[in-house]
């Protein structure tokens, strides 16, 4: 069996025996995300290692408060959904999946983003929204693939000027935060996608004063060319 589906309202943990399943490739522990459901799971068990052939594992929805180390064994992993359960902090190990290309972690209880995150080279889809981060680490410049980052409802005071060299980028949603400001290279990022009317960074619900939200609503060009009136 290379794909499972545990489901119920009263999930709790792992049943031991699918530890057994070695060819097991997908494991779907998360409610329908159409439902309102929460399972009960607290805990990822450490003998998840076993499961060496895993690619995608989906744990949406739960009530986990800790991811074990071993989750750095997964070497096959390549996405991993952990949205809407109480973790405050990640192990360093998962610097190790280095397959992996989609993380989830929107409303957790994370309060920065983590430097072990910041070794995944082949991410290309974070999604830190509603975790309540305060700061965003400079070797956030490491994600060079990175193409899609959503760090909406959060506490970001401000941006440090490395995210500018995430030149992969096309998504990048910072509404709802505290920035007043936004690096001077910000413009470089010439790759998001604008939109017509609107830019994809949403930057709606920030107090942004340099530069100004019409400003920024126009796109690199004038966000650009707006830090470079500073220096003529």
């Amino acid at each position: 069996k290379k794909k499972l589906k545990i489901s119920g309202r009263e999930l709790a943990s792992v049943p031991e025996q699918v530890f057994g399943l070695d060819q097991l490739q997908v494991l779907e522990m998360s409610p329908e995300r159409e439902s309102c459901l929460r399972y009960q799971m607290e805990l990822l068990p450490r003998d998840i290692s076993r499961l060496k052939n895993l690619t995608l594992l989906y744990m949406d929805s739960n009530n986990l408060k800790k991811i074990p180390a071993e989750i750095g064994t997964l070497r096959h992993l390549e996405r991993l959904t952990l949205s809407n359960n109480h973790l405050s902090s990640l192990p360093a190990e998962m610097g190790a999946l280095q397959r992996l290309h989609s993380l989830h972690l929107a409303n957790n209880s994370l309060t920065e983003l983590p430097a072990s995150v910041c070794q995944l080279r082949s991410l290309t889809f974070l999604d830190m929204s509603d975790n309540k981060i305060g700061t965003i680490p400079s070797s956030i410049r490491h994600l060079e693939k990175l193409e899609t980052l959503l760090l909406l409802f959060n506490s970001l005071e401000s941006l440090p000027e490395d995210i500018c060299l995430l030149r992969n980028l096309h998504t990048l949603w910072l509404g709802n935060n505290h920035l007043r400001s936004l690096p001077a290279s910000f413009g470089e990022l010439v790759n998001l996608d604008w939109g017509y009317n609107y830019c994809s960074c949403n930057f709606e619900g920030n107090p942004l004063e340099s530069p100004p939200p019409e400003v920024c609503s126009r796109g690199p060009e004038e966000i650009r060319d707006y830090f470079l009136s500073f220096h003529r």
